[in-house]
């Protein structure tokens, strides 16, 4: 982790540069604006949770590690807990630990959490007491536990566990026969119950449900009598992603009472106070690229309905205030709305709208009056949030970064802008930290993965944005939400059907020509970089745009449509929510819309990123396009490597 940030930042700093020195002398840097190391500093909320009561909220903050001089690691996640009342907050769980799957106990006593303590082997379930005290371990499986359920009464949990490895395999690779039959020997995800000890804390007496297929999320009925699963045919990414379906299980005999056929992409699940329907985030076809639709199912029959067809924006989270009441979250545009809807779609209405804070998650009391949420402003990363029901605007309750109010931040807004074809796109523009009148400036242009996923209006600096970094050396930075974007409905999101790296990649350097017509950027000076999908646009802008780009970043990016088909863990997820078609249906419109189709039009510096172990995107994606253009030889490029990192 330390080694990727570090070089991240080098590749940001890389792109800066290039861009700026093409014509003008970078400002100097100072103590009050953001730099690349303190970026490496920033901490903020992760996972809520809020009580029954609404008294309480527990929440994690994740806490980076020090580059160069801790370990190498993911960063920490810590627990805290908050007395909504007072506004206070308490560490419970610091150190170096990684806390995640917050619960509170039914009684509201206690709190839950998962993690892989001192002396644990696997990752455990924890609970301690909202009064203080220590730590108790409720339950250790043989592997570790994925996530989990309570029963509504406390006195069961079933909880997600992978197979073990067999002893004859085990024997074998520990002998050095380490031989892997691809995509043979994943472990599967099972559903396991677990019943607590007479007069005990602590569950034990763990039995596996029999159920088939890979199970990924479970959640109790309230009365306790049924546990809604997910389950796709096998734990190949492809089958999580196109093939997981709902099914309601009686806990007791492990029978599946209910099967809920949601048409393709599955997002959260939420039962109703009375156990009568499941709402659920999904696909609204088996060709919509991202679960967005808020469904309502029958939990006796699995029949279900969309309750609000037609929304030009993407649902991402349900909760239920009263039996024919649920609460959602959705992305609208750049913003997000926070609202409420019956369950047969009337009555709709916004809690929350469009403000200065966009929100991932909430968390709500049993009686809907109180509401934790994360959220986040240009200004700031994730904090806490608390909303009670009659009050104005969701309160702001942490500061994880009190520094950065020292910091002098850019101007952040939304733009717009039409594409060729006339079709109206927004973006998040950074402007330069200090801006002259009648003077123009560099631009990178940061594209998003997916493409299905957009840019929100809130927090735009990591290792991987630019954001505030760049602005304060003087440079513009430019988030795109170009077609096939999320936030704006099924129908926007599936315009690059069959046209993967055409008419979306247009929308790019549209944008920048908006910029450029503007007055703020200067042609000759305007970068790109992004990841995955934003990989494939930098390699593709740096490529067949090459004259309009000084400069590009790219990372774990596609190179080739036809070969990355054919190394991907997800074929049939491209297939069917973005290409359209298979290699063999066009063989020229899959070559011709790859990079390294277009390598010789490329005399853009172009840096390249890749994890060894990607298997969403194959290194060789990345060896591809470096070959290709240090064949041709007209610009330099520069491929790193990072041993034992995945897609991203």
């Amino acid at each position: 982790m330390v080694s990727f940030v570090s070089a991240r930042q080098v590749a940001l700093t890389l792109v800066a540069a290039v861009v700026v020195l093409a014509t003008k002398p970078a400002p100097a840097q100072t103590q009050d604006v953001l730099t690349e190391h303190r970026v490496a500093d920033i901490q903020y909320v992760g996972q809520i949770a809020a009580s029954p009561d609404g008294g309480q909220v527990a929440y994690t903050v994740i806490v980076p590690r020090e580059p160069f001089v801790d370990a190498d690691g993911p960063a920490w996640s810590h627990l805290y807990l908050l007395d909504v009342a007072t506004g206070e907050s308490r560490l419970f769980v610091g150190g170096e630990v990684n806390i995640s799957g917050l619960r509170f106990s039914p009684d509201g006593g206690s709190v839950l959490y998962l993690s892989r303590r001192e002396g644990d082997r696997n990752r455990v379930l924890y609970s301690i007491p909202v009064g203080g005290g220590e730590s108790t371990r409720l339950l250790e499986h043989s592997t570790s536990i994925g996530s989990y359920s309570l029963s509504p009464t406390g006195d069961r949990v079933a909880f997600l566990a992978t197979d073990p490895e067999p002893e004859a395999r085990k024997k074998l690779r520990e002998e050095g026969f380490k031989a892997v039959a691809y995509e043979e020997d994943v472990p599967f995800s099972r559903v396991w119950i677990a019943q607590r000890r007479s007069g005990d804390e602590v569950f034990a007496g763990a039995r596996r449900l029999e159920l088939d297929g890979n199970a990924s999320s479970l959640s109790w009925s309230p009365a306790g009598d049924r546990i809604a699963v997910a389950l796709a045919p096998t734990p190949l990414i492809d089958d999580s992603y196109m093939h997981r379906r709902l099914h309601v299980v009686d806990p007791t005999s492990g029978t599946v009472a209910a099967r809920i056929e949601n048409p393709g992409k599955l997002g959260a699940t939420a039962w109703s106070p009375d156990g009568s329907h499941l709402a659920f985030i999904s696909a609204e076809t088996i060709n919509d690229p991202k679960e967005g639709r808020l469904m309502v199912a029958d939990a006796v029959t699995g029949e279900f309905r969309d309750v609000i067809p037609g929304f030009e924006g993407h649902f991402t989270l349900p909760a239920w205030t009263d039996t024919r009441t649920i609460r959602y979250l959705a992305d609208v545009g750049s913003e997000t709305e926070i609202g409420e809807v019956r369950v047969d779609g009337s009555n709709r209405s916004v809690v929350v709208g469009p403000g200065d804070a966009v929100f991932t998650s909430f968390a709500v009391s049993d009686d809907g009056e109180v509401m934790a949420l994360a959220g986040e402003r240009y200004s700031h990363p994730t904090e806490l949030f608390v909303h009670v029901d009659g009050g104005d605007s969701p309160e702001r309750v942490t500061d994880s970064n009190p520094w950065l109010a020292n910091m002098r931040l850019a101007p952040q807004e939304v733009i717009r802008w039409s594409a060729r074809d006339g079709l109206e796109l927004e973006g998040i523009l950074i402007r330069p930290l200090v801006e002259v009148n009648d003077r123009t400036y560099p631009l990178i242009v940061h594209v998003h993965g997916g493409p299905e996923a957009h840019n929100r209006n809130g927090w735009l600096t990591s290792y991987s944005r630019p954001g505030q970094i760049a602005a304060a050396r003087g440079i513009a930075v430019l988030y795109p939400n170009y077609r096939a974007s999320t936030g704006r409905g099924v129908e926007f999101s599936m315009l690059d059907h069959a046209d993967m790296g055409g008419r979306e990649f247009d929308d790019l350097v549209d944008g920048v020509d908006h910029l450029i017509a503007a007055g703020l950027v200067d042609s000759a000076r305007v970068g790109v970089t992004g990841g995955s999908y934003g990989g494939y646009a930098t390699a593709w802008l740096s490529t067949y745009y090459s004259d309009r780009f000084a400069a590009g970043v790219m990372s774990v990016g596609i190179s080739n449509q036809i070969s990355k088909v054919g190394t991907s863990d997800i074929p049939d997820e491209m297939y069917l929510v973005h290409n359209r078609l298979r290699p063999w249906d066009d063989w020229e419109l899959f070559l011709e819309r790859s990079p390294v189709y277009w390598a010789d039009r490329s005399t853009t510096p172009l840096l390249i990123l890749h994890g060894t172990e990607d298997k969403r995107v194959n290194p060789g994606q990345s060896m591809e396009m470096y070959r290709h253009l240090k064949l041709r030889g007209q610009a330099p490029v520069r491929l790193i490597f990072y041993p034992g990192e995945g897609h991203g």
